[in-house]
């Protein structure tokens, strides 16, 4: 499939919504990705990679292999994502820290809008297809609702796990990755290791994040050619079932303090009129309806051909 400038450039926004989403505990980029249209052909390209793309470089020479490997969308997606970490991150930050209501409320209107745009994409409804998609809601709500494990120094293996378990979270809409990480008990670990450039530690977790990517990117493209129905509903409920995670009014139960950053370990969801403090209830359904509007926005970038077509088209 043949793209302008203008399908990159749309790409790489694309990008940097899932960057913002990213940087937001308990916000999934995958849920970006997926509500955009690119989400399928993210998870083909990286099942793609593998050693037939050297055979491919060496036999037919690097612009074979460079398509083969669908580089461009590779190249236009992560620079999105990398401008959003060097520029969003700072004021999602800010935010989480000041306005903890008015970002959480914004993300509560994106991802609740999404879950109809998900939803529509299931051509047929029945009985299984909503027993698929309730499991899949339980399994994110009852993830969200777990108290963090004890692991204050985990090992070299379960670190390596962990990071494998923490990316298949990243693409998986609805579940978010960091969340897993204090979920495993890895998060302080993994804090200190970035603060002290402790490469070793660092380098095992990104070893288990390519091993867990490269596989569950497999799995993922075998369920969406086999079981494409079932798969999007238990994916609609993922998302569904992460809405408890990112409800805007919470009360603190458990935080922990990773140097000069706190991080809450358990809260739970209150209504507005039971909050602690000013709930900012005009303020906080303005930016959930605004929620709503971008994913409109989303709706009207992303590629009205199912992107499996498009995937098969480029052989990844």
């Amino acid at each position: 499939m043949r793209r302008s400038f203008l399908d990159y450039l749309i790409i790489t926004l694309k990008g940097m919504a899932m960057g913002a989403a990213d940087v937001v505990p308990g916000v999934s980029g995958g849920t970006i990705a997926f509500i955009s249209g690119i989400y399928e052909e993210l998870i083909g390209t990286i099942s793609g990679v593998n050693l037939d793309l050297l055979t491919t470089w060496r036999e037919e020479g690097f612009k074979a292999m460079w398509k083969q490997l669908n580089g461009n969308f590779i190249v236009a997606l992560l620079a999105g994502i990398l401008i959003s970490f060097f520029t969003v991150m700072r004021l999602a930050n800010y935010l989480l820290e000041n306005h903890p209501i008015l970002i959480w409320s914004f993300f509560f209107g994106l991802v609740l809008a999404s879950i109809y745009y998900v939803g529509k994409q299931i051509p047929k409804w029945s009985f299984n297809v909503f027993l698929f998609l309730v499991i899949g809601a339980a399994i994110a709500f009852y993830l969200t609702s777990l108290p963090p494990l004890a692991a204050a120094a985990p090992g070299e293996i379960y670190l390596f796990f962990a990071g494998a378990i923490a990316i298949c979270a990243m693409i998986l809409p609805g579940i978010s990755g960091s969340f897993i990480l204090v979920l495993l008990g890895a998060y302080k670990t993994v804090s200190e290791a970035t603060h002290n450039f402790d490469f070793k530690t660092l380098g095992i977790l990104a070893l288990g994040a390519i091993f867990g990517i490269l596989s569950f990117s497999r799995l993922l493209k075998w369920l969406f050619k086999n079981y494409s129905t079932l798969t999007l509903a238990t994916l609609t409920g993922f998302i569904a079932g992460s809405l408890n995670k990112i409800w805007p009014w919470k009360r603190i139960l458990e935080t922990e303090t990773f140097g000069d950053k706190t991080l809450v370990l358990r809260d739970e969801s209150v209504l507005p009129w039971n909050f602690d403090s000013d709930p900012h209830m005009m303020q906080a359904f303005f930016l959930m309806l605004a929620g709503f509007l971008v994913i409109l926005i989303l709706e009207g970038l992303a590629v009205k051909k199912p992107v499996r077509d498009n995937a098969e088209n480029q052989d990844v």
